[in-house]
């Protein structure tokens, strides 16, 4: 059994996700999505967590189990069951693994046409539609953006997770209905024009770890 992390953030506008180039048989030289086999010792989450010290220098942070991935052909070696987890991280974090290690690099997440290891892309997939599907009832873009941002600044995260431009009103009036965020009584820094308001996650959701 192994686990797969869908390592996510947002690059210069577009979703994105962190692959590793393989460096061992089978698909050596591919682009793949972070894994392990789960050592005997460990849990599923024990397992995910520990890829994610190996591969990103973070001990702590949100996870979600994605789904299980168990086509008796998905490895060439032998029957392997994956276990997928996904999480978004702020892209400086994401960016600071990749400049220290070759193999790795952040990618865009529309992968459909990658020549990816194992089935990788379908799990890339699925990762992309809960995500847009948890925008609807969750705040989870929230762990994507530091603690103050501007609405323009969540709009542009929830455009990227989706892939398509949003009604800037109907967005804005829906965000300040949700009861995610709050005004924080500041503006932007240094803005040329109209310095707009700067806002926060509300307490309960003040922890970007769980959205």
């Amino acid at each position: 059994m192994t686990v797969d992390l869908v390592l996510m953030t947002v690059l210069k506008g577009q979703l994105a996700v962190l692959l590793q180039r393989r460096g061992q048989e089978p698909f050596a030289g591919q682009l793949a999505l972070p894994g392990s086999f789960v050592g005997p010792e460990e849990n599923l989450e024990m397992a995910a967590r520990r890829v994610l010290a190996e591969k990103v220098g973070m001990t702590e942070g949100w996870l979600e189990q994605l789904y299980s991935f168990g086509e008796p052909d998905r490895d060439p070696r032998m029957r392997v069951v994956s276990i997928a987890y996904f999480a978004l991280l702020p892209v400086g974090s994401l960016e600071a693994a990749v400049g220290g290690r070759a193999d790795l690099t952040l990618a865009s997440a529309d992968v459909h046409e990658m020549p990816l290891a194992f089935d990788h892309v379908t799990i890339i997939a699925h990762a992309r539609a809960r995500l847009r599907g948890k925008l609807a009832y969750s705040p989870v873009a929230l762990a994507l953006l530091p603690d103050s941002f501007t609405l323009r600044d969540l709009q542009a995260v929830h455009e990227a997770i989706l892939g398509t431009s949003l009604n800037k009103p109907a967005f804005r009036r829906r965000m300040m209905d949700s009861g995610w965020i709050e005004g924080t009584g500041e503006r932007e820094p240094a803005a040329a024009f109209r310095p707009a308001e700067l806002f926060r996650r509300t307490d309960r959701h003040r922890s970007r770890h769980r959205p």
